[in-house]
C-alpha cells in the first residue's frame, strides 16, 4: 500500500539513534568545561510551557496462544509470530511545573501504526495479517528531572496513554481478517535529555510502551482461534521542541 511505502521511509536503525544521543551528551559535557552563556536562564521558573513533538516508533504485538492451539486441535497451524513494523507520530506538548524536580505533561498526538502477525502452517505456507491504523493518543505523564548543569538536564518520564483508533482495520471488516479493539491503554516509561538553546529547548527522548488491555477480538475467518490475547509493545524515539 502507498501508506506502507511512506512509513518505510521512517525506518530507523535504533543503534544509530542511541549513538546520536550519546554524541549529543558527550558534546554538551565537553562544552561544560568552557565558560559560556547560560541559555534561557529563567526557563524552568515558568509554570507552563508549550511545544511540539516528532517521533518514530517500532511497534509489535505480544501474544499468548489459546488453549485450542496448545491442545493440538489446530493441526494445520504451527506458529504465530509477531513481526515488528515502523511508524511515526506527530503531536503537541503542554508541560506544567509541579516543583523543582517534577513536571506534569500532556502530549496529545496522532500515531500511524502497523502491526504484523505471521501465521505459519505445516505445509510450509505463510499468511501475514497486517494491521494498519491511525490512532489518536493522549499521554498523561509525570517527568522527574535532574538539577540543571549548564545547558543540560537528564530526566525520566512515565505515565498512562489512553488511545482511540481513528481509522484502520475497523473500516474494512469484510476485507481484513484479524480484528482488534479500537481502544487501548498503555503504561509508558522512558528517559531523555533537556538541552537548552538560546531560543528553545530541545529534548531527545526514548520511551517504552506496554499495552495493558487485550485487543484481540473474534473474527469470522478463524484467525483469532489460535490466540488468547494480544497486547501492544512500542519503542519510540521522540524529538521534543519547547
Amino acid at each position: 500500500m502507498h501508506t506502507a511505502h511512506i512509513r518505510d521511509k521512517f525506518n530507523l536503525h535504533w543503534h544509530k539513534g542511541v549513538i546520536i544521543l550519546l554524541l549529543i551528551l558527550s558534546s554538551n559535557q565537553s562544552f561544560g568545561q568552557k565558560n559560556f552563556d547560560i541559555n534561557l536562564p529563567n526557563y524552568d521558573e515558568k509554570w507552563i510551557h508549550y511545544g511540539f513533538l516528532l517521533a518514530v516508533h517500532r511497534s509489535y504485538f505480544s501474544m499468548d496462544y489459546s488453549e485450542k492451539f496448545m491442545s493440538g486441535s489446530m493441526d494445520s497451524l504451527t506458529s504465530i509470530q509477531p513481526q515488528p513494523r515502523v511508524g511515526f507520530d506527530l503531536g503537541f506538548i503542554v508541560n506544567m511545573r509541579l516543583g523543582q524536580f517534577f513536571d506534569f505533561r500532556v502530549t496529545p498526538k496522532v500515531g500511524f501504526y502497523e502491526y504484523n502477525l505471521e501465521f505459519n502452517y505445516n505445509d510450509g505456507s505463510q499468511i501475514n495479517q497486517l494491521i494498519e491504523s491511525t490512532v489518536v493518543e493522549f499521554p498523561l505523564l509525570f517527568k522527574y528531572k535532574s538539577i540543571r548543569w549548564n545547558n543540560f538536564k537528564v530526566y525520566f518520564i512515565g505515565g498512562l496513554n489512553p488511545a482511540i483508533q481513528a481509522s484502520g482495520n475497523k473500516d474494512d471488516e469484510n476485507e481484513r481478517k484479524l480484528q482488534t479493539d479500537g481502544f487501548n491503554l498503555s503504561g509508558e516509561f522512558g528517559f531523555g535529555f533537556d538541552i537548552y538553546f538560546p531560543l528553545f529547548k530541545f529534548a531527545p527522548e526514548i520511551r517504552f510502551s506496554k499495552g495493558l488491555l487485550n485487543l484481540l477480538q473474534e473474527d469470522k475467518f478463524g484467525y483469532s482461534d489460535g490466540m488468547e490475547s494480544l497486547h501492544t509493545n512500542v519503542i519510540t524515539l521522540y524529538l521534543n521542541f519547547e
